[in-house]
């Protein structure tokens, strides 16, 4: 893609309703722009973070077996009576009323209609288990939107939902889940650490929040220094790695137990701030049983599914990945959700040997190189590439064009290098 051509509006200034790093980079990179409070349009270098996020999100959710689906984001309001939800939820849920007077919401999360879909669905026993999920935009009319799209009123979410025959079932479903999420958060490049958390408006009496640490996070955690996130990659025991991430102390200031933390010795107790990014849950029977949602058990008798819910802030973690991983000069996004591998730098633009190995460049790159091909000082392409956080900055210029050459910058390090064409190319995709 030719910067010249691209729709990237990036900023000098910083915006002045922009409270913290993430929004600030976020809008100055031209990745979004505010259409309403807390609602905001993905543009082009914007959007196709979101959709490698998603994209390794995805991944591992099928690695596990879950299987993708796709739900409205419109609900009826008569699903969340069923539950007993509806009355119960407060002024977050947009509640809508359409032409024909029936009352309908904007959904906040798909607990409900993934119960009835299923329930409609199977009807033995030998149908269990199902791991439905879905990533999807979902709304939540917040009182105080803030903190770009950490805290936004509409944002994109993958949700999965379990149904197990028992709790033993349901239980290793869980622990299925969380060992993804950490593999999810591996690849993007983040340390997520599993904090045992409050179940709110979801339910149930056990859950897990993944919080980025970050000094703008909104909530207080509590965690033992000893935490090694491990490699989740190369975990092949769920159980084991479920104990490893358990056993260690991590909580969120809800769920913070004082008790248990005046048993960790002082020099390895850390408090500080996280911003979630996911959230797991189990609930037991809490939707089947409201729900009437019951399969025929090997006896004949009726069995209500163990269920459990799993999200994933999709759209959220392009916030968080910026809070953690920024320096003054713009963001420095890890190579696998970066928006693009590389900026192609040209400091003289009409010259026929820098022009020509940008264009090579350019065609071999393909969908992972910006071509900054602006007629601009080079001060300004250096800004701006820091600024939008390319991992790589291949710099071509007269002097090393002329022999065949370029610079090779590394973003997150600052590290250079002086290489041939092809072997920058190498280092780059490689």
């Amino acid at each position: 893609m030719r910067l010249s051509q691209s729709l990237i509006p990036t900023l000098k200034e910083t915006p002045s309703d922009a409270q913290i790093v993430s929004h600030r980079l976020m809008l100055r990179a031209g990745l979004i722009r505010q259409m309403a409070s807390g609602i905001y349009a993905w543009l082009p270098a914007g959007h196709r973070v979101l959709s490698k996020i998603a994209q390794i999100v995805r991944e591992e959710q099928d690695a596990v077996g879950a299987q993708e689906m796709l739900m409205p984001t419109i609900q009826s309001a008569d699903l969340w009576r069923e539950s007993g939800r509806y009355d119960a939820y407060g002024k977050e849920m947009l509640r809508i009323t359409d032409r024909h007077e029936r009352e309908l919401l904007y959904g906040p999360t798909n607990e409900e209609m993934i119960t009835v879909l299923v329930r409609d669905s199977i009807k033995s026993y030998r149908d269990l288990p199902q791991l439905p999920y879905h990533i999807q935009w979902k709304f939540r009319d917040e009182v105080r939107p803030r903190f770009g799209v950490l805290r936004g009123r509409e944002f994109l979410m993958k949700d999965a939902y379990s149904f197990d025959l028992d709790y033993a079932g349901a239980l290793i479903a869980y622990k299925k889940m969380m060992l993804a999420y950490m593999r999810t958060f591996q690849r993007m490049g983040i340390t997520a650490i599993p904090m045992r958390a409050d179940t709110g408006q979801i339910g149930g009496d056990l859950s897990h929040e993944f919080h980025v640490l970050a000094p703008t996070g909104e909530s207080g955690v509590f965690y033992d220094a000893s935490f090694e996130a491990g490699n989740a990659m190369a975990a092949t025991d769920v159980e084991a790695f479920y104990q490893q991430m358990t056993t260690i102390y991590a909580a969120t200031d809800e769920k913070h137990d004082t008790a248990l933390w005046d048993q960790i010795p002082a020099e390895r107790r850390r408090e500080g701030r996280g911003i979630e990014v996911g959230q797991i849950f189990y609930f037991g029977k809490k939707y089947s049983e409201a729900m009437s949602f019951a399969v025929t058990g090997p006896d004949g008798q009726k069995i209500f599914p163990e269920m459990g819910s799993y999200g994933i802030g999709v759209s959220r973690l392009v916030g968080a990945i910026i809070e953690a991983r920024h320096d003054d000069a713009g963001i420095i996004w890890p190579d696998a959700v970066a928006p693009f591998r590389a900026a192609i730098l040209n400091l003289r633009q009409g010259d026929a040997a820098t022009d020509g190995i940008c264009e090579t460049l350019h065609h071999q790159l393909g969908a992972d190189g910006l071509y900054d091909d602006r007629d601009e000082r080079a001060g300004a392409k250096f800004a701006e590439a820091d600024l939008m956080g390319h991992p790589w900055q291949i710099i071509v210029g007269p002097r090393g064009a002329a022999n065949g050459q370029v610079e090779l910058k590394r973003r997150a390090t600052g590290e250079r290098f002086e290489l041939a064409v092809q072997d920058a190319l190498s280092k780059v995709l490689g």
